[in-house]
């Protein structure tokens, strides 16, 4: 679902965090659009919109678990999780948490990588949201899903600030969950995605 029909548009935060945003090209890597969030941490009434429309939505939906996605999902996470009473939860890459941890593999744009969790952060029956800055092929979101429900949690949603113009989101195994193009209205289920228009966007 885009912001825009979860009754915000026209909301003046979602174009001050359309215009707090950049692409840095050919980052990391040549061919690679870079969608960075860094400039809207820059501007702090983008930032703090950013964070209210989360929290607006996620406030009363009994949520106790919040889990962030390295790197980025941790700027966002705690000032949501602090504002809906829950605890934070990182999802870290390999080797980063200290005690025992399970793991998912999942494909990047540009790569493979691995999400790891400790185990014992998350329990049974909880209800979680997996916040993240950014996704391409929801690869990254479906590994935050499979850990998630491995140790028995419920995942209400998954938030991001900026989704390119045509992704395939992959949730649960590999199948597809739907295409989406930019513009059309959607009900995706377990996710909310907040998109913002980038102007000159290439994927």
């Amino acid at each position: 679902m885009f912001a825009e029909e979860d009754g915000l548009r026209g909301d003046p935060r979602l174009q001050a965090i359309s215009e707090a945003l950049r692409i840095v090209p050919h980052f990391p890597k040549p061919g690679i659009m870079f969608q960075d969030i860094t400039t809207l941490l820059l501007d702090h009434k983008a930032f703090k919109g950013t964070v209210e429309i989360f929290v607006d939505r996620y406030r009363d939906m009994d949520i106790s678990v919040v889990a962030g996605v390295e790197a980025r999902g941790f700027l966002f996470g705690p000032s949501v999780a602090l504002a809906i009473g829950a605890k934070f939860v990182p999802l870290r890459k390999p080797k980063k948490l200290p005690g025992e941890v399970i793991s998912e593999d999942y494909e990047l744009e540009y790569g493979t990588d691995r999400l790891e969790m400790h185990v014992g952060a998350v329990h049974p029956g909880e209800r979680a949201l997996v916040i993240d800055d950014f996704v391409a092929t929801g690869g990254t979101l479906s590994a935050a899903i499979r850990l998630l429900k491995r140790v028995g949690a419920e995942v209400v949603e998954c938030a991001c600030v900026v989704g390119l113009p045509e992704v395939e989101m992959f949730v649960g195994g590999g199948s597809m969950l739907e295409l989406i193009t930019w513009g059309q209205k959607m009900t995706l289920g377990q996710f909310l995605l907040l998109f913002v228009s980038l102007p000159n966007s290439k994927c």
